[in-house]
């Protein structure tokens, strides 16, 4: 029986991930912050240390560099261990002048590198969704079936269908039909799978376990750019054995700022479907050395509070409050997310305000990324879903105000619909 020791882990590190901008205007997708303390790499890593696939490949392009420093501080094996996590960043070659140009393009450029590795097994994974799956179960299940690739799916409900990778299998879980974001009433009738009205589909969670010789073949041999538009349907119609695994956890997609934004506030509750604290299966993160945060004459309801904060006669109503958090006098901060700060802003530096809340603010509905600066008596309240604006300090993205990275919002400035 093979072990995990034959797997290489491949993390997608994402392209220009414009649905998550300005969020990803100065970093990539994975190395967005997530819950106040992480970072979205972080789960799928985790997710591999726990399940004792120690060989990790993280796959980076764009805006790369936060995110290989975050890496390289969190995930240091000791001398006598034989796992690492690498960073196989696009490059260009004799052999390829072009960046990724898709997810199985990104991996067929790194070739080399997965044969140098000599793993008999590749488990390609995304680097922007949250869940805590143990891979070795997935693993089992790959190598009892002598599977040449494994498709984790999940059922899905029927408003979500035409946005996800849909497939069908037989009796023994061979997977004999795939559809990709099918939007045809023919189609998603044909597709439904299962006798439930409420998840009558089953859907592709964007996680695939090849045989690494397979792999191999399917990219060399052709040009496909994608592994769920192009590779797996490709493999399901041409006789290869590929095998739906069931996975009946919570899943999210954090590939929009709507879906980061709900995924980060549904954490602030007790009954949150998902939660980073799991004493046997815990979420890994780069350790700071911050003392615990004062809260002071204030009131916080369903609030997820990172360490390093200072708040300050405030009330602050399910939200997430980050790292080294700064809010100050009389703000109220309601249904947002603070990413907090990368640092404490010294007394003498040159910045056209405070780093964090200032006095008096009245914050809902809305994303605040880390440095940002918002002065006295700002108010930012929600737009109507589905606007999109975007301003030289703010942006709206589907009605949700997003401050940016490192921007001043001055002094009275209010952000609201007219």
């Amino acid at each position: 029986m093979p072990s995990l020791d034959d797997i290489l882990a491949i993390i997608l590190g994402g392209g220009r991930g414009s649905r998550l901008y300005p969020l990803t205007k100065l970093r990539s997708k994975p190395a967005v912050p997530m819950a106040g303390k992480y970072r979205l790499i972080d789960i799928p890593i985790s997710n591999c240390i726990n399940a004792g696939v120690y060989r990790i490949a993280v796959l980076t392009q764009f805006n790369s560099v936060s995110l290989h420093r975050h890496i390289a501080r969190a995930y240091q094996f000791d001398v006598f261990h034989t796992g690492w996590v690498q960073i196989w960043a696009a490059e260009q070659t004799m052999s390829s002048m072009d960046w990724y140009q898709g997810t199985a393009d990104a991996v067929r450029k790194q070739l080399f590198e997965i044969k140098s590795s000599r793993s008999p097994y590749t488990l390609i994974l995304s680097g922007d969704h949250l869940y805590r799956m143990d891979y070795a179960e997935m693993a089992r299940f790959h190598f009892d079936n002598n599977a040449d690739i494994t498709v984790a799916m999940q059922p899905v409900p029927a408003e979500e269908a035409p946005r996800l990778g849909l497939l069908k299998r037989d009796e023994d879980c061979r997977v004999i039909r795939f559809a990709e974001k099918p939007k045809d009433a023919p189609t998603l009738q044909e597709m439904i799978t299962r006798d439930d009205p409420e998840k009558p589909y089953l859907g592709s969670m964007g996680i695939y376990m090849f045989k690494t010789d397979i792999l191999v073949d399917l990219l060399e041999s052709k040009s496909f750019d994608d592994f769920g538009g192009q590779v797996i349907p490709y493999a399901i119609t041409h006789n290869y054995n590929v095998f739906g695994y069931d996975f009946e956890g919570f899943w999210a997609d954090i590939g929009t700022i709507r879906a980061f934004y709900e995924a980060n506030l549904m954490l602030t509750k007790k009954d949150s479907p998902f939660n980073f604290n799991d004493p046997k299966h815990p979420i890994y993160s780069h350790s700071r050395f911050l003392p615990g945060s004062i809260v002071e004459n204030s009131l916080l309801e369903n609030v997820l509070l990172a360490e390093g904060c200072y708040i300050e006669n405030s009330e602050i109503r399910h939200s997430v409050v980050g790292l080294r958090s700064q809010v100050h006098s009389g703000a109220r901060i309601v249904d947002t997310v603070l990413m907090g700060a990368d640092y404490y802003q010294s007394d003498t530096e040159d910045r056209a305000g405070v780093i964090g809340i200032g006095a008096n603010c009245n914050i809902e509905g809305a994303i605040i990324d880390k440095n940002a600066c918002l002065g006295e008596g700002v108010v930012i309240k929600p737009f109507p879903r589905g606007t999109e604006l975007e301003t030289e300090n703010w942006v709206v993205q589907d009605g949700i105000v997003v401050i940016p990275k490192n921007a001043v919002i001055p002094h009275n400035t209010v952000i609201a619909p007219e």
